[in-house]
């Protein structure tokens, strides 16, 4: 059996999550850190930090250490794990001293990226950490058969990188990782505000945005909502009606990106896998699998069938932590061989 001391760990470009074994998700918070730059001080994290976004001194600033999924600023992400790992100990009144952890990576990761991650996990203290790659924590956590020698296609489009992956027996057949997510969706909405109005929005506002009427490419029954910034000509505070096909509109490039890496996926996969593909289809997972119309979409776009995973926020955090029980048996089988 697994002591609390065996965890979980989703670190995403947008969010962190944390898995324990027999708890579930205990911690999910925006991957943000708000810093003084006179002082060099973490002020908040998480929740508190992300509503600092924008509305601080200038000594004050609101920023990501995790850019594309992988980690942009390595003293900073520290300072964020080591808060997070705080939090979860006082939330949950469990002592995680020297846990073993899983942690998931982009599969387009470089050797070197991989690396920052597997040292800033173990540098708060970890007692051994492993890296699993994103789309097959999101297969794991999709409750996908990964184990079983059939193709089970993932689509996970999270914050910073959309990843593609069939996986077969435990493994990555093919995969695609590009660096178009949720946050390029966000600067396509606040550059195509900027241009068509002359409108400054921030990308909270964006995200509010995409989240109610952002569709992809399908027809819908359009719809309007009334949006609060500044006005780049005069300087001054106003308000915006923008329609859910302008938005279409805006992330049209972005999403036909996404479309473009499942393609090409698919066009990689052996033949043998492909009859399972086309009975099984893909599955979706992370917070872009929530976009309005996203299944409908890709389904007449690739002409197979398309799932949203159960619970597609979170699908990768739980197959991270799920995936402690795989590797630990892997590990038992190489000590026996």
């Amino acid at each position: 059996m697994f002591s609390n001391s065996h965890i979980g760990i989703d670190l995403g470009t947008a969010n962190i999550l944390v898995y324990i074994k027999n708890k579930g998700i205990v911690l999910n918070e925006p991957s943000v850190v708000a810093i003084d730059i006179h002082t060099n001080s973490v002020l908040a994290i998480g929740n508190e930090a992300k509503d600092m976004v924008g509305k601080t001194p200038e000594n004050i600033v609101a920023i990501r250490p995790l850019k594309d999924g992988v980690i942009a600023d390595y003293q900073v992400t520290i300072d964020l794990l080591k808060h997070i790992m705080k939090k979860v100990n006082k939330k949950n009144g469990i002592s995680l001293r020297k846990p073993n952890v899983v942690v998931c990576t982009p599969s387009g990761a470089t050797s070197v990226e991989r690396r920052a991650i597997h040292d800033a996990v173990k540098s708060f203290g970890a007692k051994q950490v492993d890296l699993i790659e994103e789309t097959v924590a999101a297969a794991i956590g999709a409750d996908l058969p990964v184990s079983e020698p059939t193709a089970n296609v993932v689509v996970d489009i999270g914050g910073g990188t959309t990843e593609v992956a069939i996986i077969s027996f435990g493994g990555v057949v093919t995969s695609r990782s590009i660096r178009v997510g949720g946050d390029q969706l966000d600067e396509d909405i606040v550059a195509f505000v900027r241009k068509k109005y002359n409108f400054l929005i921030g990308y909270r506002t964006a995200e509010n945005i995409k989240m109610e009427i952002g569709y992809a490419l399908v027809d819908h029954e359009d719809q309007n909502m009334d949006i609060r910034g500044r006005d780049l000509v005069t300087g001054l505070p106003k308000t915006v009606t923008l329609s859910s096909y302008e938005i279409q509109d805006a992330i049209k490039d972005s999403m036909l990106s996404i479309l473009d890496a499942i393609r090409h996926t698919l066009e990689n996969c052996p033949p043998e896998l492909s009859g399972d593909i086309v009975d099984r289809g893909i599955t979706l997972t992370g917070g872009g699998a929530l976009l309005n119309g996203i299944q409908e979409w890709l389904s007449e776009e690739i002409f197979v069938p398309v799932h949203i995973a159960p619970n597609p926020l979170e699908s990768v955090a739980i197959g991270t932590g799920r995936s402690l029980e795989i590797i630990q048996k892997l590990q038992k089988s190489k000590r026996l061989s």
